[in-house]
């Protein structure tokens, strides 16, 4: 089963290229889905979350706005929430992975937006990065409701620069030439990527451990 691993900042349009994975008939992990799964009713980050950070819990689900507002701007507490959600959505993206495994899926997308951040590109046998010209994800993440341009520039700083996750991925995509465009270069990458041997299923539990000690550019170059 060959891991491909689809990331890209903010306002990018990733989620776009996740669902033109899906129409071409690959399965798609949606790490954000993830996270609304664990912080939902009975989902299993409420109990530790509502003890860091009581009264962010509203009707036995989180409240993300009320949670946002607790951590925005706050580091200690941001790291304190992240220790919590991230090994539990880890687990969510196991059980996909198992599941795809079983059924002989030949390739499957992981679909994290801080991919690089969270140094889970050690699992993708290669990776895309969606990107944009900087005016273009400017105005796409503004337009959108309830967004400021503090919280904008609060969550890139978060972020990888784009210039260096297209120089780090196998694949670039660009996204500022219309759909079509897109799909084609996604399209073009699925053909490829079949091609090629699978690496990383099963994982290599050696080297997820051992994360911290590649290079922050092991991907310099595209492969493919």
């Amino acid at each position: 089963m060959i891991i491909l691993g689809l990331t890209g900042s903010i306002g990018m349009g990733k989620s776009t290229a996740s669902t033109m994975f899906r129409r071409m008939g690959v399965p798609v992990y949606d790490s954000d889905a993830s996270v609304h799964i664990v912080l939902s009713k009975c989902g299993a980050a409420v109990k530790p979350i509502n003890a860091a950070f009581p009264g962010v819990v509203s009707d036995g689900a989180v409240d993300r706005d009320a949670l946002g507002k607790r951590v925005f701007g706050d580091d200690a507490a941001l790291k304190a929430l992240e220790s919590i959600v991230h090994p539990l959505v880890r687990k969510v993206q196991d059980n996909f992975l198992k599941g795809c495994a079983v059924r002989r899926v030949p390739l499957v997308v992981l679909d994290i937006p801080l991919l690089f951040e969270a140094k889970l590109d050690v699992r993708c046998d290669a990776v895309v990065v969606v990107s944009a010209p900087g005016f273009l994800q400017k105005a796409r993440v503004l337009a959108r409701t309830g967004m400021t341009q503090e919280k904008f520039d609060g969550i890139l700083a978060r972020q990888i620069p784009d210039a260096i996750k297209r120089r780090r991925a196998d694949f670039v995509v660009p996204s500022g030439c219309g759909k079509a465009e897109t799909l084609r270069h996604l399209s073009r990458i699925v053909k490829l990527i079949k091609q090629a041997p699978a690496t990383h299923w099963p994982p290599d539990a050696y080297a997820e451990r051992n994360v911290d000690r590649r290079s922050t550019y092991a991907r310099a170059r595209p492969r493919y």
